[in-house]
């Protein structure tokens, strides 16, 4: 039986019109995926997964399609992360909430970066060694607080937080001027050298934890008083464009992540022994590290703590645009399930 002509010509047309109607059922997914950590236990759940290689084998049982080669990156901080997400140099960030909120608000009307997942709650701790300083009021000019990002950390917006609380809600930024941007290690060990202008240090763990063990070291603040209880410290992210256009490769990466966290949780020598493999971290023993894990405060979980009040907060002084409604609002439908906060 012979086509009509008119259908004939149609035919290429329809192709056409169909390929742009529906262009993720042609498309192939990523070839490369690229993933951001930074420094501490805050990326134990990344660490674990690149050491036992979760996330190709997560990949092969998928079916991707064609091979897939993982790439893990390491950051000083979030707003690096945001800018490499921002130029397609990384697929998955993991940082605070803060880096994840001022993403989320930028890109609602375009590449709409979301939250994956949570992937731990632990205490942050503001540190010094200046025997005058008992609370926040006893800052002076002469004082340095080093942390990850200045304004744009979760130390940073905490420590405004706080001041807020101490101060008076339009004297927030009060302390800002006292801020220092330093990595974490290079934060405790200019505070530790006594030599350095930094006098202070506002950090996670494990810098916390080996901070307090030298001798005039004490604690100013701690995360979970101004946040009201367990918080999380770290969250992942990536844009929707990429969940949208990579469900196989998204899916395997969710998971190879809650292995890993499940993990950790029940495994925590051998995450002690993975840790110290994989960074070569010589200033840490497993005693000390085995003792942080088993700390109640310090938790892997991907259920997000706390999140709200730092959103809220941030909305507030104007950091963002736009206050979710929900915890759920910033994260991907996969986590709704779970008791976040």
């Amino acid at each position: 039986m012979q086509l009509h002509r008119r259908t004939l010509k149609l035919i290429p047309m329809l192709a056409i019109v169909f390929s742009l109607a529906a262009p993720s059922a042609f498309a192939a997914e990523v070839g490369k995926v690229v993933l951001a950590k930074q420094w501490g236990i805050g990326s134990l759940n990344f660490i674990v997964m690149e050491h036992q290689k979760l996330y190709e084998k997560a990949l092969a049982a998928e079916h991707v399609g064609h091979p897939v080669s993982v790439q893990w990156v390491k950051f000083a901080g979030g707003a690096m992360m945001n800018d490499a997400m921002l130029s397609g140099n990384l697929n998955f960030a993991m940082a605070g909430i803060p880096p994840l909120l001022t993403m989320w608000d930028k890109t609602r009307g375009n590449l709409k970066v979301m939250g994956v997942s949570a992937a731990n709650s632990m205490p942050m701790l503001l540190n010094t060694r200046n025997p005058a300083v008992k609370t926040l009021a006893d800052f002076s000019e002469k004082d340095r607080i080093a942390l990850p990002g200045v304004k744009v950390s979760i130390q940073a917006i905490l420590l405004e937080m706080a001041a807020a609380r101490a101060f008076g809600e339009a004297n927030y930024a009060k302390l800002d001027p006292l801020t220092v941007t330093q990595s974490h290690a290079d934060g405790m060990a200019q505070m530790l050298a006594g030599r350095s202008t930094i006098n202070s240090h506002f950090t996670s763990p494990p810098y916390t934890y080996m901070e307090l063990e030298h001798p005039g070291v004490h604690t100013v603040l701690n995360s979970y008083q101004i946040l009201g209880g367990p918080a999380t410290l770290n969250v992942v992210y990536t844009t929707t464009k990429f969940r949208s256009e990579n469900p196989k490769v998204y899916a395997a990466f969710l998971k190879a992540f809650k292995e890993a966290t499940e993990f950790i949780e029940h495994n925590k020598a051998q995450a002690a022994d993975i840790y110290l493999d994989v960074t070569q971290d010589k200033s840490l023993s497993k005693a000390q590290l085995l003792k942080i894990l088993q700390d109640p405060d310090v938790r892997y979980t991907m259920t997000p703590e706390r999140t709200m009040k730092v959103a809220r907060f941030m909305h507030k002084v104007g950091r963002i645009k736009t206050e979710p409604k929900s915890w759920k609002d910033m994260f991907f439908p996969d986590v709704a399930h779970l008791a976040g906060s």
